[in-house]
């Protein structure tokens, strides 16, 4: 079967090697960050033009199903697999890794979006540490909080109002730890990205009290079919 994988993720990485066995698999990847992580097998990188540009690449290429396995963030190539999938009459199905629960100890406040965690900060800390990649900064430019902002490749144009710090997961808990102590951080914004490469944060927010904001993920188009693991996909694809 001729698959198109949309990946960026682990777990896309870790699908393509899967279905590489067992299928044509082209990786699709958007291209927004630099040096990254390539899949296993044929890949595609950069931007399909839109609904219509995805249109006629699925058709050209003779894609028989689609598997979204973006972020959990990626909300417009979903939603761009989605119209263009329904246009052809093709099978999509969401990979989604679970988001994060609230464990004992955690002291967690939700936001629907970036602006509205903005909103928050002045009355949980004065030292901010934002781990939300470098989309979405601009909401915290006028909090006039001192802020760290973690990302893997620089904003462009770079923010002269936050101290910007460049890495690349995964992250290990004494790291953050410590990252959160020598810059006396009192509360952390992150999105709820799930998964375990970035989930040192919020332990070491956890062992060290400080509150933390999530902002909630957009919601899916309704009636998507939504995988959780590679073999719920595997299993999917066999049908």
């Amino acid at each position: 079967m001729k698959v198109l994988l949309l990946g960026g993720t682990g777990e896309a990485r870790r699908l393509a090697e899967v279905l590489a066995a067992e299928h044509d698999v082209v990786s699709s990847l958007a291209g927004r960050t630099g040096d990254a992580r390539l899949p296993v097998g044929e890949v595609r990188q950069g931007g399909f033009g839109g609904v219509e540009g995805l249109t006629a690449w699925l058709a050209e290429h003779g894609v028989e199903a689609v598997v979204d396995a973006t972020h959990p963030f990626a909300a417009t190539m979903t939603a761009h697999a989605v119209a263009a999938t329904s246009a052809l009459d093709l099978p999509l199905l969401v990979l989604r890794r679970p988001g994060w629960r609230e464990q004992p100890g955690d002291t967690w406040h939700w936001a629907g979006d970036a602006a509205a965690a903005a909103t928050r900060l002045p009355e949980l800390g004065q030292r901010v540490f934002l781990t939300i990649g470098r989309q979405g900064l601009a909401a915290f430019a006028d909090t006039g909080l001192w802020t760290l902002a973690r990302c893997v490749d620089p904003p462009d144009p770079l923010p002269t109002w936050c101290e910007l710090l460049l890495d690349r997961g995964p992250y290990v808990l004494a790291a953050e730890l410590e990252l959160l102590q020598s810059r006396r951080i009192d509360v952390l914004v992150t999105k709820n990205s799930g998964g375990d490469m970035t989930a040192a944060k919020l332990t070491a927010a956890r062992d060290l009290g400080i509150p933390v904001v999530l902002i909630e993920r957009p919601p899916l188009p309704p009636g998507i079919a939504v995988a959780e693991t590679t073999d719920e996909v595997r299993a999917w694809l066999a049908q």
